[in-house]
C-alpha cells in the first residue's frame, strides 16, 4: 500500500520520521553497529572495512580511485590507509611514473583478512532479517537514488 507524502506546507513536512534524510541517516548509523561487532573480531572499523572491500576487489589500486568509491575526500582517508599501513595490512608506494599518485596494495596479512570478512555478510543478512532478494532490492534502490542525487549536483 502506497503511503501519500504529507503536504509541504502541512506540520506533517517537517516531522522527523518524514524525512527521507533521517530514515537513510539512522539506519546507516544501525548499520554500522551492527557491524561493528563482527568488525571487532577481525581488528576493522568499518571505514577499514570499505578501504579493504575495494583492496580484495582490485589490489594495487590509487588512493585517488579508493576515495571516489568511497565518495570520501582522499585528505579525510589518508589517516585511515596510514593506520592501515602500520597494521600491516597495507603498503602505499609512489611510483616512480607519478609521484603525485599514490598506490594502495594489500600485504600477506591484509589478503589474509578477506577469509575471515567473507563471513560477515551472510552475518548481516540474518540479523537484517530480510530475504536475500529483498537486500538486493533495497541495495540497487538506493545505489539508483544516489546516483540521480549525484547526478543533480554534478
Amino acid at each position: 500500500m502506497k503511503q501519500e507524502q504529507p503536504n509541504c506546507a502541512s506540520p506533517e513536512a517537517l516531522r522527523l520520521d518524514n524525512q527521507l534524510c533521517f530514515a537513510l541517516y539512522s539506519t546507516s548509523l544501525m548499520m554500522t553497529k551492527a557491524y561493528k561487532p563482527l568488525l571487532d573480531k577481525i581488528g576493522l572499523t568499518y571505514p577499514q572495512y570499505l578501504v579493504m572491500l575495494i583492496l580484495w576487489q582490485q589490489d594495487g589500486i590509487g588512493l585517488k580511485d579508493i576515495s571516489e568509491q568511497l565518495f570520501i575526500d582522499s585528505g579525510a582517508l589518508t589517516p585511515v590507509i596510514k593506520r592501515m599501513e602500520v597494521m600491516g595490512l597495507l603498503t602505499r608506494v609512489r611510483p616512480a611514473h607519478n609521484e603525485r599518485s599514490l598506490e594502495i596494495s594489500l600485504t600477506a596479512q591484509g589478503q589474509q583478512l578477506k577469509t575471515a570478512a567473507a563471513q560477515i555478510n551472510q552475518q548481516i543478512g540474518i540479523q537484517c532479517g530480510i530475504a536475500l532478494a529483498d537486500i538486493q532490492h533495497l541495495r540497487q534502490e538506493l545505489q539508483q537514488l544516489r546516483q540521480q542525487i549525484q547526478q543533480k549536483l554534478l
